[in-house]
C-alpha cells in the first residue's frame, strides 16, 4: 500500500470514529433530546455518497471508512429516536 493510501485510510478512520463520542455519550444517558437528527440524516447522505463514489472507483480505504461512518450514523439516527423524549 502506498503511503497516500495510509494517509487516505487514517483520515477515514478518524472521520469515521468522530461520532463515537456522542454516541458513547446518548447510550451512557439515555438521553438524546439535545441531538440533532437532521444533523445525521445530512451526514448519511454525504457518507452515502463518498460510500458509492468508493464504490464506483474501487477504492477499498473509502470504501470501509464511509460504510462504518453509515453504520453510525444510522446507529445514532435510531439512538435519537428512541431516547428524544427521555429526561
Amino acid at each position: 500500500m502506498e503511503f497516500k493510501s495510509y494517509i487516505g485510510l487514517a483520515a477515514g478512520i478518524l472521520t469515521a470514529i468522530s461520532s463515537l463520542p456522542q454516541i458513547i455519550k446518548v447510550v451512557k444517558d439515555k438521553k438524546a433530546q439535545d441531538v440533532s437528527p437532521i444533523m445525521f440524516m445530512i451526514l448519511l447522505a454525504g457518507n452515502g455518497a463518498w460510500l458509492y463514489y468508493g464504490i464506483l472507483i474501487k477504492d477499498l480505504p473509502i470504501l470501509i471508512t464511509n460504510a462504518f461512518s453509515c453504520i453510525l450514523d444510522l446507529l445514532m439516527i435510531y439512538l435519537n429516536y428512541r431516547f428524544k423524549n427521555k429526561k
